[in-house]
């Protein structure tokens, strides 16, 4: 039985927001698959943010940005798809940076092989499962996310959504964004990680020579 988050849940602040759908499973269906990730790494952006897209203006392409909560902004990073979520107010939104593949009753070992059919590694062998989502554009190719289908849309329930399935996120690690150029609010600590999946987002903030409270911070969250 799905539990798919509704479009109130996006209706919060932006950082509330990246924080919240750590532990929450992205489903979208491909063919008679659904194919299924756990978000572990968000970034959360304000249209006052000159790292974010919306500080750039409004645009027809950009609109989904300046939506209600729950809307689909997808965009082209280094030439492959980017997942975000509107968030509230207009501007704001949170950019899905990292998954983990997830099975279950839903999505079984067929379906992660589709996964893995649709995002090969470079010399065209499958990625093992701690590489497949491990990365915003390595996320849509798995899940089989494109930009000119699901841009400015609405989550749909037969095809694409987001699924509490009730995991527990009890650490939350929280830190700078990745990407953001030099003077561009590139020092604000937007970026956050699910602790116990750290070694397998974009970049670990544990990773050694990182010392917590200065380069990261811990987020401890009530069971």
């Amino acid at each position: 039985m799905f539990n798919p988050l509704p479009d109130a849940f996006f209706d919060t602040d932006a950082q509330s927001l990246a924080r919240a759908l750590l532990g929450k499973v992205i489903r979208h269906r491909q063919g008679p698959y659904w194919l299924s990730a756990r978000i572990i790494e968000t970034e959360a952006y304000y249209v006052t943010d000159r790292g974010s897209h919306a500080s750039l203006g409004y645009t027809h392409k950009r609109r989904a940005l300046f939506l209600d909560g729950g809307h689909i902004y997808m965009y082209y990073a280094r030439g492959g798809d980017s997942l975000n979520f509107s968030a509230q107010g207009p501007g704001n939104a949170v950019l899905i940076k990292s998954a983990y593949p997830w099975l279950d009753a839903h999505t079984d070992d067929n379906a992660f092989a589709q996964m893995q059919l649709n995002n090969p590694d470079a010399s065209g062998q499958p990625r093992p499962a701690q590489r497949l989502c491990a990365g915003q554009t390595l996320l849509c190719k798995a899940l089989g996310l494109k930009v000119p289908v699901w841009d400015a849309q609405r989550f749909d329930i037969e095809q694409l959504f987001v699924d509490d399935v009730g995991a527990r996120v009890p650490h939350i690690l929280q830190t700078t964004r990745l990407g953001i150029p030099l003077g561009r609010d590139e020092h604000l600590p937007y970026r956050f990680v699910e602790a116990g999946y750290a070694r397998f987002c974009t970049r670990n903030p544990l990773r050694r020579g990182q010392i917590e409270g200065r380069d990261y911070f811990s987020i401890f969250q009530g069971t």
